[in-house]
């Protein structure tokens, strides 16, 4: 039998706590499904139909909308689906219940990615179980975060397709555009073909920022060299990875419409939060820099109810460091010292004295050199406060995690050397001008503005 995890958000509401639900898998196998927490699960909808009055049409639409309003791709076919609970279309209705309403094609799989098919696994490098039924659609569940992250043969057995609809939120570490790239290298490998649904990336397609990832430092946060903050969607990164990455997967992408780049906030799609610490589109636009506090022993905001906004240890003096980066030439964004308890995680259950951002300008703002020059500021204004976490981290036991997520130890050589804004500016200039070849020959969109 598979057990619960004890991951309940505490810091969101006591009442809401997830209820599992023990469905029969094969054999004397038992399978728990555990529904997210009342944040997401409106996301997991069982009919094809929601209550009350439907959405109007936003302005976007989504590949998942697309197909479902044409869905002869998968006509004749058996397929697997690889979602997760954000994966719903204009309306909220989660993409099995939205394709099998259809009546084309046959749903013979799913897939779940890192944080569970449901989202229910609440912190990082929590692995979960699949091998059981799932009880609306009577199909298997495999996990791509747990025994195996890319699907093995047995898994496609059977397929005639591949579907992935996926929100990333355009940061290179997310782990979902990796959780794609393998399933892209096993389908080719299988000769089965896969069907991208894109999404909008929330930050937007105009922003590019931070440092690149430099060969030696791959892992299941970069498998291929993106930057920090890329600016693509995930149905821009699969043909990318297809066209110059060896990935040689037939693949077919169902595009955006009326996507010219914007972000999130002026598509008019609903906000689902793709993993249990991406609760709001601002988490989402400071994430690609504040992530980075994932590599050191200071809190960054896990067991709050504002994760990545938040960031401290005991120790730290809130207002002195506040003062320090209102006076180093940040854009668009206010630091407010704050006091907090994070109910889990680093520092659980004590006082820990840091800053809350806010972002006051997201045209402006630049999440990582923001994220690099705290950490800046934190070294020469606390020591030893800021100290680097050891491995292992998201499965490499060799490097420190710091510079795994950072794609090398250039970070931490700025961090000693006290880099300035403009310094790390003019330092990811160089990276910068080259992605921006990579985003002319792989962009699929008029990014406007």
């Amino acid at each position: 039998m598979l057990k619960q995890r004890s991951t309940d958000c505490q810091c969101i509401c006591r009442l809401n706590r997830s209820r599992p639900l023990i469905v029969p898998g094969q054999g004397s196998r038992m399978g728990v499904i555990v529904l997210a927490i009342a944040c997401s699960a409106r996301s997991i909808v069982v009919s094809a139909t929601l209550g009350g009055r439907r959405p109007a049409m936003a302005a976007v639409r989504t590949g998942l909308d697309r197909l479902v309003a044409d869905p002869a791709p998968l006509a004749g076919r058996r397929y697997g689906l690889v979602c997760h609970p954000a994966s719903v279309t204009h309306d909220l209705v989660a993409a099995p219940a939205a394709l099998a309403a259809t009546g084309v094609g046959q749903l013979a799989a799913l897939f779940g990615p890192q944080h569970g098919l449901s989202g229910h696994t609440q912190d990082n490098m929590i692995e979960w179980a699949g091998g059981y039924l799932d009880p609306r659609y009577g199909v298997p569940v495999h996990s791509l975060y747990g025994a195996f992250r890319k699907p093995t043969p047995h898994m496609l057995a059977g397929l005639d397709l591949m579907v992935i609809d996926l929100q990333d939120v355009g940061c290179r570490v997310y782990t979902f555009i990796w959780t794609m790239a393998l399933v892209l290298e096993a389908c080719a490998e299988a000769g089965l073909p896969v069907l991208v649904l894109d999404r909008p990336n929330p930050l937007g397609g105009r922003r590019y920022e931070g440092p690149g990832l430099e060969p030696g430092y791959e892992s299941f946060v970069g498998l291929y060299p993106l930057l920090l903050c890329h600016g693509l969607t995930i149905g821009e990164i699969a043909r990318w990875l297809v066209g110059t990455q060896g990935l040689s997967a037939d693949l077919t992408v169902i595009e955006l419409e009326g996507w010219r780049g914007e972000p999130w906030a002026q598509t008019g799609l609903p906000w689902v939060m793709p993993s249990p610490n991406m609760p709001t589109l601002e988490t989402a636009l400071v994430y690609p820099g504040m992530v980075l506090f994932e590599g050191t022993r200071l809190s960054e905001g896990r067991g709050t109810c504002r994760p990545f906004e938040i960031v401290g240890a005991p120790g730290i003096d809130p207002d002195r460091w506040a003062d320090e980066l209102h006076e180093s030439d940040l854009r668009g964004v206010r630091f407010r010292p704050l006091w907090f308890e994070p109910t889990f995680n680093k520092h659980a259950e004590q006082l820990c004295g840091g800053v809350q951002l806010h972002v006051t300008d997201p045209a402006t703002f630049e999440p990582t050199v923001t994220a690099a020059v705290m950490l800046t500021t934190l070294r020469y204004l606390f020591g030893d406060l800021l100290q680097w976490l050891d491995p292992p981290y998201e499965y490499v036991h060799d490097r420190l995690p710091i510079d795994i997520l950072a794609g090398s130890p250039d970070l931490r050589a700025g961090v000693e050397a006290r880099r300035t804004a403009a310094d790390w500016r003019a330092a990811w200039t160089p990276t910068r001008t080259r992605f921006r070849g990579l985003r002319a020959a792989w962009g699929a969109y008029e990014r406007g503005g």
